[in-house]
């Protein structure tokens, strides 16, 4: 079992910055294909950023590409989402997840191939 625990949420004005980081305990973090996904109120989930079990590939949805960066440092069994010229309309509660190991070696996008979940940060982005 994968514990993920979320960090570095807050309130911050358009055009700022923010690094939301990801730790994780009980599995080796390795193993796992990692990805960040938002949500707002009466929205479905949805995913934001991914990096293979290496960080080899990496994925970013449409809306984010340009200002996101996803990393993982394997040594430390963390993740972040390093998250550039942000928007009001970036406003969500961010979760990491851990893809089940056997999603593959490949970044995932799908959601359902997410076995372990964070509790999720709040951002918020005012204009």
């Amino acid at each position: 079992q994968v514990q993920l625990v979320e960090s570095g949420g807050g309130v911050v004005q358009a055009g700022d910055s923010l690094r939301l980081s990801c730790a994780a305990s009980g599995g080796t973090f390795s193993r796992y294909a990692m990805g960040w996904f938002r949500q707002v109120p009466g929205k479905e989930r949805e995913f934001v950023a991914g990096t293979s079990r290496t960080a080899g590939s990496l994925y970013y949805s449409d809306s984010v590409k340009g200002r996101f960066t996803i990393s993982r440092d394997n040594a430390k069994n963390m993740a972040y989402l390093q998250m550039d010229s942000l928007k009001p309309e970036d406003t969500a509660v961010y979760y990491c997840a851990a893809a089940s190991a056997s999603a593959g070696f490949t970044v995932v996008v799908d959601i359902t191939k997410y076995a372990y979940w964070g509790q999720g940060t709040q951002v918020t982005v005012s204009s």
